[in-house]
């Protein structure tokens, strides 16, 4: 502390040491060099703060360069749901139960500082689930929730969905709230609670990421967001394809041929395909017949 400090650099200086984030480090050094003594004796203090702030400055901006980095590594699947919440809401927990993903999962505050990746296996599609980290701090990567199909918003109070909606103003994908930690409540408090989020006319689910409560009617709504028609593929004389190709509604047989490989449909001689779209099992169909979903498309080439 100098000497002769003027009380809003004691204050400044105070408020420099409760901060937590890079960008609360940086405002605060700011105020303190602001507020410093300007007398001879307060020139090597003020060197100090000046070295400081350019080394928290430059650390900041290695941090964003790694952030962005990390996320430009991210390949977007068929699916792609983000997780999104404050920190200690289980996230981690959630992505977890619902991935082949083994994180860490810790009580610190935001620990959690890339988005981890995971996929969830359901009706048998892959879904692409990644975990953001918390919102509430310097490392939440804003582009990766707006840009995803739907967004997982987690919360353990009602208070935070509206919190967590005004930061997703851009954000275009569906929502659905997660009201997590239910093992924690009585069924008056989870009627409650239910009451509450259909009134609002959100979609909603009421888990516990510790005990897996709920967590199968949760992955039906995430599979369901997606909007998208499953169509399984099948060779002359074989089964039919173990993975489906995931399409939007209203799909052409066309539009198939030519996810497969493009140009393939100008080489389809016949066409046969079972399931919903059909009228009889392998009913032969031309390239504009519209599909819905498991049906199953067999192609013959010229």
């Amino acid at each position: 502390m100098p000497i002769n400090a003027h009380p809003d650099f004691l204050a400044a200086e105070k408020e420099h040491l409760l901060a937590q984030t890079p960008e609360e480090k940086i405002k605060t050094l700011e105020k303190m060099i602001s507020f410093a003594p300007k007398h001879k004796g307060g020139e090597n203090l003020r060197a100090q703060l000046k070295t400081r702030l350019k080394k928290l400055k430059e650390k900041l901006s290695k941090s964003k360069k790694s952030r962005k980095s990390s996320k430009q590594g991210i390949k977007k699947e068929d699916m792609q749901a983000v997780l999104v919440g404050f920190t200690n809401s289980g996230k981690s927990s959630l992505i977890n139960l619902l991935t082949n993903l083994n994180s860490e999962i810790s009580w610190i505050k935001f620990a959690t500082k890339t988005p981890l990746i995971g996929m969830m296996k359901y009706a048998g599609t892959q879904i692409q689930i990644i975990e953001n980290p918390p919102i509430d701090s310097e490392f939440y990567d804003k582009g990766l929730t707006n840009t995803a199909d739907t967004i997982l918003i987690i919360v353990d109070k009602l208070p935070h969905i509206e919190e967590i909606g005004k930061r997703l103003e851009n954000a275009k994908g569906k929502k659905i709230i997660i009201f997590n930690k239910t093992d924690l409540l009585s069924e008056q408090e989870k009627r409650k609670i239910h009451a509450t989020l259909s009134s609002r006319k959100y979609n909603f689910a009421l888990i516990s990421a510790e005990t897996g409560e709920n967590l199968e009617e949760l992955k039906e709504k995430i599979f369901r967001s997606f909007n998208k028609i499953r169509i399984f593929t099948k060779e002359p004389g074989k089964e039919k394809s173990g993975k489906p190709i995931i399409m939007n509604p209203e799909t052409s047989v066309e539009e198939i041929a030519e996810k497969i490989l493009k140009g393939f449909s100008n080489k389809v001689k016949e066409t046969k395909i079972w399931g919903p779209s059909s009228k009889f099992l392998g009913q032969k169909v031309g390239l504009s017949h519209k599909l819905k979903d498991m049906d199953i498309v067999e192609f013959r080439t010229r």
